[in-house]
């Protein structure tokens, strides 16, 4: 039996196609279409429906050294209301999921991957209840507000909340809705992702999507514009047998820190280089390359694999990231896709596709 979001009718009532997603039923696209709403989204503001993620608590004085251990990054720096993206790993290195990890007074609050969640959860509580309270949430709705107006609209119903930096997170209320806000999203864009009970989900949803700027937004749109800012997806460029050096997320280690699941295959390969790393394409053809299309160099040798890949909106070409043998990532290597009886010629590129644009 799918899910619904506390948002579903409405979904429905904004002329959403619904579509089964990681156990829920959610919206794809609305009447306008994916381009419109990717353009749109870079344009202006979006609004999106994200209230399938997982959310949890972990509480208490051990909180934060008990999670530190199953993690390669430092959160005992962190100070209240301030964020990590990082992830969980796998005794062989595979990284079992990426998370946001907020630092509040009484511990942290962490967000999952919807896919992810019931393996996280379960994961996180016989790790960490021994050491401190583990409380799954299932009482919230998550939206994200991503896109240059995302600032000025967010200002007019919370000046702290619109003071914010990226990767900070506050409470506040908007027109008198308690809600927990951060400044953060997975577009590129500059934006918020905003907590609330679901008693008051359709209410602050329809106060924003009343706003001057704003449209809803559906999944397909939300996966072109991840990808061209180069972002990981969980069972695309990142998953349990992926290492996160090969991914490409190396920058989230702490230095010296050896102690977390599948420590010692990860930091043998920071040391020595992965033998694959993700890389992004231009696709040189008006012929998407999708996942699972295999790369091949100019001799006809399979070099790699493609991870995602869609029509880039904001480019007007094709592009893709891709898992490659090391010595075909350098920027400028022309490779090219099988895909079906045609041979597409793709050329290695630096990521993002499309610059960031966080508020920092």
């Amino acid at each position: 039996m799918l899910k619904q979001t506390p948002l579903y009718n409405l979904h429905l009532e904004l002329g959403a196609k619904m579509v089964p997603f990681s156990g829920y039923l959610l919206p794809v696209q609305y009447g306008k279409g994916t381009l419109h709403e990717h353009q749109h989204c870079r344009n202006y503001a979006g609004f999106f429906d994200i209230s399938h993620m997982g959310q949890c608590l972990v509480l208490g004085n051990d909180a934060v050294s008990g999670l530190e251990k199953l993690i390669p990054s430092n959160i005992s720096g962190l100070k209240v209301g301030e964020q990590k993206y990082t992830i969980l790993t796998n005794n062989n290195g595979g990284i079992m999921d990426d998370i946001v990890i907020t630092r509040i007074e009484s511990g942290v609050m962490i967000i999952v991957n919807a896919a992810c969640k019931d393996k996280d959860f379960k994961y996180l509580y016989s790790h960490l209840s021994g050491l401190c309270c583990f409380n799954e949430l299932t009482g919230q709705s998550l939206f994200a507000l991503q896109g240059p107006a995302a600032a000025s609209v967010m200002k007019k119903f919370s000046e702290q909340a619109a003071k914010l930096s990226f990767m900070h997170a506050c409470g506040t209320y908007i027109n008198d809705i308690k809600c927990n806000v951060s400044r953060s999203g997975y577009t590129g864009e500059d934006g918020f992702e905003i907590l609330v009970d679901n008693y008051y989900a359709e209410q602050l949803a329809r106060l924003l999507l009343a706003e001057d700027g704003v449209e809803p937004i559906g999944l397909a749109a939300r996966d072109t514009l991840r990808l061209e800012a180069g972002l990981c997806l969980y069972g695309h460029e990142i998953s349990e047998s992926i290492t996160p050096v090969e991914a490409g997320l190396q920058w989230l280690f702490k230095r010296s820190h050896n102690q977390f699941p599948g420590a010692d295959i990860i930091l043998a390969q920071l040391q020595q280089g992965p033998e694959k790393i993700r890389a992004g394409l231009l696709v040189n053809s008006k012929m998407p390359v999708r996942q699972g299309s295999v790369i091949y160099n100019s001799e006809d040798v399979a070099v790699g694999y493609v991870t995602s890949g869609s029509f880039s909106p904001s480019l007007g070409q094709p592009i893709a990231m891709a898992l490659l043998d090391r010595s075909f990532t350098n920027v400028g290597s022309m490779l090219y896709a099988k895909v079906r009886d045609h041979h597409i010629p793709v050329t290695v590129t630096p990521m993002p596709f499309i610059p960031h644009r966080y508020h920092r």
